[in-house]
């Protein structure tokens, strides 16, 4: 091929659910720019986007206890729980424009209905829940928040749970019925078929080895089609790197100054499967515990309703483990292959710090299947270990870097690291990740595209109406968000039952 054959407008790489989005905005904002896709897989939505690799949950606060912090007077810090419940409304906003204008269909298949519960035990983690019920539950975002620590409402509310429980330990739970189960991969493939009929190219079983910058300022991408084994040259003028725990290497192969001095820690998980249909009916609602001391935020205990492939599930864990590997297709290597001279001593410093969770992961990867057995009992308290079968989740890369808190620091989130010129930007972290994906893609458009933002704004705010605003200064606005993302996207009960 010639080089002129070869450019294009815009390469994401990687098909998961970041590259599907931003796809997914840059087609409407500029339908004529041309795009292609290289992923190394045979299908879209394979890696951290699959149902399978992932919690699902609809992430806003809502449950997940570490997004709120209680301060050294006894308050409850929700600022970060509101930022991320915003940044959720954000994405069904996208989501129900892509629904209302035909360009995804069938919601149901990707985004249920279900409420979301956190539950503790004990009196100082019943006191804490308490407190951050009243913190929460006055806020609009939250409204409709449910406290109770009477075990009868508690057996109305998670049966499953209650049952033949035993104990005089006090418990207490918070419950939302507007919160989400979503199928990321479904939605991921839903998303890469809507860009396939707007003309984007999509290439599977093509994985990008290297990246450079050439002297009329395009990036050149040597790319290797896994099926013919051959090399082929693309070259564009902005490309994204969605490629889940594999951005790293080809962040550091770019040699932008801005993805230097960062390492990347890589956590696998792995989730219990119930496989007896009567006890998943007994239970319906994502429920939310506290971590164990030591443990990273994404190892939250959680007891979930799912539905993947249009059956209803029932899954508890993660339990967490430790892999090299930075993908779950990804090789033994990674990890040691991404130690580089610019981030060496942020990556040792991070060791020396994590000592706590290294401890925590080495305890986790030693567990038998009777000792999670004992961690499901602590949800379950008649769980039967024929009932429940392992499943392999994703990988996870926690991103490692110099902060103001300290070299080496392990940070917990989602992160975007673009060049100053705006030409490459690449995804790394982890969770509230998918579910924030419109809020992170948007951040990539400001960073990249700050020229064509003013341009773009009535589009944006077409597609997202809450677009350069805070909902909670806009109750209004709000209100009709939220009334039109239940009715599009339908989520309500009543609207989403199917067996």
């Amino acid at each position: 091929m010639s080089n002129s054959e070869t450019k294009t407008d815009v390469i994401l790489i990687g098909a998961g659910i970041m590259s599907a989005t931003l796809g997914s905005l840059l087609k409407e904002l500029v339908p004529s720019w041309n795009i292609k896709v290289f992923e190394k897989l045979a299908k879209a939505g394979e890696e951290s986007s699959n149902e399978w690799n992932n919690a699902g949950t609809g992430h806003a606060a809502l449950c997940e206890l570490n997004y709120t912090v209680e301060k050294s007077d006894g308050s409850i810090d929700v600022s970060k729980a509101l930022k991320i419940n915003e940044q959720f409304q954000i994405s069904k906003q996208f989501w129900s424009y892509l629904v209302q204008n035909k360009l995804i269909t069938k919601p149901q298949d990707f985004i249920m209905p279900l409420p979301h519960m956190s539950l503790v035990q004990g009196e100082k983690n019943v006191s804490f829940l308490r407190k951050r019920f009243e913190a929460l539950s006055k806020n609009p975002l939250f409204q409709g928040m449910e406290y109770s620590e009477d075990p009868a409402t508690l057996e109305e509310w998670i049966p499953l749970i209650m049952e033949g429980r035993q104990t005089n330990e006090p418990m207490a739970a918070t419950k939302i019925d507007s919160g989400t189960d979503v199928n990321f991969g479904a939605l991921t493939r839903m998303l890469f078929d809507h860009l396939q009929n707007q003309g984007v190219e999509l290439n599977y079983q093509h994985s990008v080895s290297d990246l450079k910058r050439t002297s009329d300022g395009l990036w050149e991408l040597k790319v290797r089609n896994l099926t013919t084994g051959s090399v082929e040259r693309h070259q564009a003028k902005f490309v994204f790197i969605g490629g889940g725990g594999g951005s790293i290497h080809l962040l550091q192969k770019s040699g932008i100054p801005e993805g230097k001095h960062i390492g990347g820690f890589p956590v696998s998980g792995l989730f219990m499967v119930c496989n007896n249909q009567e006890i998943v009916e007994k239970h319906h609602a994502k429920v939310y515990g506290k971590a164990k001391v030591g443990a990273p935020p994404m190892s939250v205990p959680h007891l979930d309703t799912r539905y993947i492939n249009n059956k209803k599930s029932l899954l508890f864990g993660p339990f967490a483990g430790f892999s090299p590997k930075f993908l779950k297709t990804g090789s033994m290597f990674d990890l040691i292959s991404s130690v580089k001279p610019h981030n060496v001593t942020t990556m040792l410093a991070a060791g020396v710090k994590e000592m706590a969770l290294t401890k925590y992961l080495i305890q986790q990867v030693m567990l038998s299947n009777e000792k999670r057995l004992e961690e499901l009992r602590e949800f379950i308290p008649n769980a039967k270990l024929e009932d429940w079968d392992i499943v392999v989740a994703g990988q996870r890369v926690q991103v490692i870097k110099d902060t103001p808190a300290g070299k080496g620091t392990l940070q917990f989130g989602t992160e975007v690291v673009s060049a100053s010129d705006g030409s490459i930007a690449a995804l790394l972290g982890a969770s509230p990740g998918a579910s924030t994906a419109v809020h992170v893609m948007l951040e990539v458009l400001n960073k990249c595209f700050p020229q064509h933002i003013k341009e773009w704004e009535p589009k944006l705010k077409q597609m997202i109406p809450s677009y350069g605003v805070s909902l909670l200064d806009h109750p209004q606005l709000l209100r009709q968000v939220e009334q039109e993302t239940t009715l599009t996207l339908k989520l309500t009960s009543k609207q989403a039952v199917r067996m």
